[in-house]
């Protein structure tokens, strides 16, 4: 499949997820509901990768096997978030929450765009007609090229780079370098971090839910939050664990869990509502996370609007500064 940055391709994949959900959750079987997908997907780029899911179960295979075998039609996080929902038999609970995610993706998507537009047309606007009138004069169409498509193309290749990056579907290894990156970015980072942690707890909760021990738990859990850094974190406790110290020790103990996480936790383990908790720390750091993300949807056109304006203005008075230069020239001063 193709790389996902757009509104429509976030809405379909939620889509997706969404009507699994409703199917699994209702009793139908896996196999049953990726049939009905096939028959009815919710776009038609759907239909061949249900249709090939469906045989390889037939043939006995998990669907983490099955899906592990679709190349990258699906990112690492959510194979390893289904896997964690096989694995605790809570998969309506795993496409639920994938579906949301999606479809928050798809809504922070569009506001972006909607409100990126009217910049984006007048950086446009600025870079093709400022330049136009030297042009017009001159003639020099490899000046004017220069000008315009010189400063947009490089422009445009800076975004597809960023935007291919910034996919989930590398490696490991590319993948905690982005992460390492994209944390020291303002709110950005921060909003990474609270969502990974949201996906942990849920994750968590619905393993512990179906009996699955706590170490096999963790070690899920962390596969499936889509965070390199804390899935590193929680694979590096194993020997700590077997050595007799408690998962709410390990926890408080690291410095890559906030105070808030490791509190909630340990009050959770030693009262015995640790699934109640965990349903907790998914809503907060869920809902910090969105919040963080669209405060970024709404301040990031307006930091590019101001920059095209600064860009503007620097354009114009350059002009003008040009003019008076040849006016003054060719009147002998």
């Amino acid at each position: 499949m193709a790389l996902m940055f757009m509104p429509g391709q976030f809405a379909k994949r939620a889509e997706f997820y969404y009507q699994l959900a409703q199917y699994t959750a209702a009793g139908v079987t896996l196999t049953a509901a990726l049939d009905q997908l096939s028959r009815k997907p919710p776009a038609r780029s759907y239909r061949v990768p249900a249709q090939a899911l469906l045989g390889h179960l037939a043939q006995g295979e998990t669907l983490t096997d099955a899906l592990s075998r679709m190349g990258n039609w699906l990112p690492a996080f959510d194979i390893a978030l289904l896997h964690a929902g096989e694995q605790s038999g809570r998969l309506d609970a795993c496409f639920r929450l994938l579906s949301d995610y999606y479809q928050d993706r798809a809504r922070i998507a569009r506001q972006l765009i909607a409100d990126l537009a009217y910049p984006v047309a007048l950086f446009h606007f600025a870079v093709f007609l400022l330049p136009f009138s030297a042009f017009f004069l001159s003639g020099d169409w490899k000046r004017y090229l220069l000008q315009t498509l010189g400063v947009v193309l490089p422009i445009y290749a800076l975004i597809a780079l960023v935007t291919y990056a910034a996919q989930s579907r590398h490696g490991e290894r590319w993948r905690a370098f982005m992460e390492a990156l994209l944390h020291r970015v303002p709110v950005l980072g921060r909003a990474r971090r609270s969502l990974a942690l949201s996906r942990l707890a849920a994750a968590l909760e619905a393993l512990l839910s179906a009996g699955v021990t706590i170490v096999e738990a963790w070690e899920l859990a962390a596969n499936a939050c889509g965070s390199p850094a804390l899935r590193r974190t929680v694979l590096g406790w194993r020997p700590l664990v077997d050595a007799g110290q408690t998962p709410a020790e390990v926890v408080t103990a690291s410095r890559r869990f906030p105070e808030l996480f490791s509190s909630q936790y340990s009050s959770g383990e030693i009262s015995g509502k640790l699934e109640e908790n965990l349903k907790r720390l998914h809503q907060y750091y869920n809902e910090e996370g969105s919040r963080k993300l669209h405060a970024l949807a709404q301040w990031t056109p307006r930091l590019v609007y101001l920059a095209i304006v600064l860009f503007i203005g620097y354009r114009v008075i350059h002009f003008w500064m040009g003019y008076f230069q040849e006016v003054q020239n060719a009147a002998g001063f």
